[in-house]
């Protein structure tokens, strides 16, 4: 599914998962890709998606894989792992008519960008069901051109936790896989492979950040050591007045970080920091191993020890 979302680049994608049901876990063992066009935006399956899904189940059935089909899946590249309204009415109507049915949204931007597969995977309330409002804990971090669309319909749907697993075929898989392509991953930089997506987020915030200018409150909170100045009742007057000593607990509490309207630039600023030093530090362990400079004991020459 990564693969498949990958290749798509900034246009959507989609696909289906087959798998099957254990008590309450959803287990999907499979995916096929749909030949549908997407746009940046929105995926939608059309006659020709349909057409090819029937002809798919109708053959692989003949091969021996008898798993129905658990679910759809489609890309958000570069924006989150969310179900937008859209999104929201298919998983629904499937949800009605092809019930056990998930849906797992993959951003293939921020899995290049943070080493770590963006994956979500979420089931719709039904239509007449308000949920509890207690907020999510989890922060998602949504580019401003899409935040309208993820608030309108955030309390529609719910998600699901996510584990994963292979057989040992896949891991015979995997490591054929890697002793072909290693080379390839190694010299493949996510920060010039995602320089694009760097770029946009960069200006997401700066956007956010100049539209927040008018809500934030100017007002500084210092923190006032044991000892503080109050003024008194009348001009030129001062008290002095000794506070307590601060605790652990007050300190903590004093520390922690409050709602505001900076805090979500906060959290989006960190998360692309640490991506961009995770692929900072990345090209420098490369360029440790495999360009560093070897100091001979009986010798002041110096040789470069260079990577075959």
């Amino acid at each position: 599914m990564v693969m498949h979302a990958r290749t798509g680049g900034n246009i959507e994608v989609m696909g289906l998962m087959q798998g099957k049901i254990h008590g309450d876990t959803m287990i999907v063992m499979d995916a096929f890709a749909l030949p549908v066009e997407g746009t940046e935006t929105r995926v939608n399956a059309q006659a020709e998606g349909y057409e090819y899904m029937v002809s798919y189940m109708t053959t692989i059935q003949q091969v021996g894989r008898l798993e129905n089909v658990l679910g759809w899946y489609h890309s958000h590249p570069g924006y989150g792992c969310w179900l937008s309204g859209i999104d929201v009415d298919t998983q629904m109507l499937n949800q009605q008519y092809q019930e056990p049915f998930v849906a797992i949204v993959i951003d293939p931007k921020r899995t290049m960008s943070a080493g770590r597969v963006d994956i979500g995977a979420f089931r719709t309330y039904p239509k007449d069901y308000k949920p509890p409002m207690d907020g999510r804990d989890e922060y998602q971090s949504i580019p401003l051109s899409k935040i309208d669309d993820f608030g309108v319909h955030c309390n529609r749907y719910y998600p699901l936790e996510i584990s994963y697993f292979k057989s040992t075929l896949d891991a015979k898989l995997l490591e054929q896989l890697w002793n072909k392509y290693w080379t390839h991953t190694l010299s493949q930089s996510p920060l010039i492979a995602n320089y694009d997506y760097n770029t946009r987020m960069t200006g997401d915030l700066a956007e956010k950040l100049e539209q927040s200018i008018g809500q934030v409150d100017r007002r500084g909170r210092s923190f006032a050591g044991p000892v503080g100045f109050e003024f008194g009742d009348r001009p030129g007057l001062q008290r002095m007045r000794v506070k307590p000593k601060p605790t652990y607990e007050s300190l903590n509490e004093s520390m922690k970080p409050t709602s505001g309207p900076l805090t979500p630039i906060v959290h989006d600023c960190t998360r692309l920091t640490s991506e961009t030093s995770h692929g900072m530090l990345t090209e420098t362990l490369k360029n440790i191993i495999f360009n560093r400079t070897i100091c001979c004991p009986s010798s002041s020459q110096t040789t470069t020890a260079q990577s075959s």
